[in-house]
């Protein structure tokens, strides 16, 4: 009897625990604070804030607007690899180096070389110039655009904790150089901070 009381229970325990589960969609702002309730870690309303930083700060650069107005065509740029510094390896880099992309196609001051194509595109014309596609139709190769500008970065985080609060600082460190003189046109940083408190019974 007492068996079967305890099954029942854990039976119940078990069904109400499950019943308890709901979803639903919400808009990007009431991710960003539920996210905030749940981890300290990056996300995505993160790398989508810094970057539209990142971008207003290019808007205003002296510098690099006054070498846009020197220029009679639209520079091509080559977006190296920004790299994660942080001491968290799962760092989604990859959605930085994309949303990086997309704002600065958006833009529409620049043209885009394709760092991640560039392979694929030569297997391709190699494909096409070893006599399996029509010749009229073949692309032939050294006709690729050359980049202008090479922007690389990196993201760094510095955690300060003390009495179970922890701040993490984050920075985003990029830098726009010219590739035929290796002259720095650009500099730029971003900052954003996440701050957690973790309670006696835990997070």
């Amino acid at each position: 009897m007492r068996k079967t009381f305890l099954s029942l229970l854990t039976l119940t325990f078990l069904l109400s625990s499950c019943g308890g589960f709901k979803a639903k969609r919400v808009s990007a702002d009431e991710s960003d604070e539920l996210a905030m309730e749940i981890t300290d870690k990056w996300v995505a309303r993160d790398t989508e804030m810094v970057i539209k930083d990142v971008l207003k700060q290019i808007e205003k650069h002296k510098g690099f607007q006054r070498y846009l107005a020197k220029r009679s065509t639209s520079p091509k740029l080559f977006i190296a690899e920004v790299q994660n510094e942080t001491s968290e390896p799962y760092f989604p880099i990859a959605d930085m180096n994309d949303e990086l992309l997309n704002e600065f196609s958006a833009a529409g001051d620049f043209i885009l070389i394709d760092a991640s194509a560039r392979e694929r595109l030569l297997k391709e014309i190699q494909y096409q110039n070893d006599g399996m596609v029509d010749p009229r139709q073949v692309k032939s190769i050294g006709k690729q655009a050359g980049a202008d500008l090479l922007i690389f970065g990196a993201i760094r985080m510095n955690p300060k904790t003390r009495d179970g609060k922890t701040i993490k600082e984050y920075s985003v460190n990029l830098r726009m150089t010219e590739i035929e003189t290796g002259v720095e046109v650009l500099r730029t940083r971003a900052k954003t901070q996440k701050y957690s408190e973790q309670s006696s019974s835990g997070w």
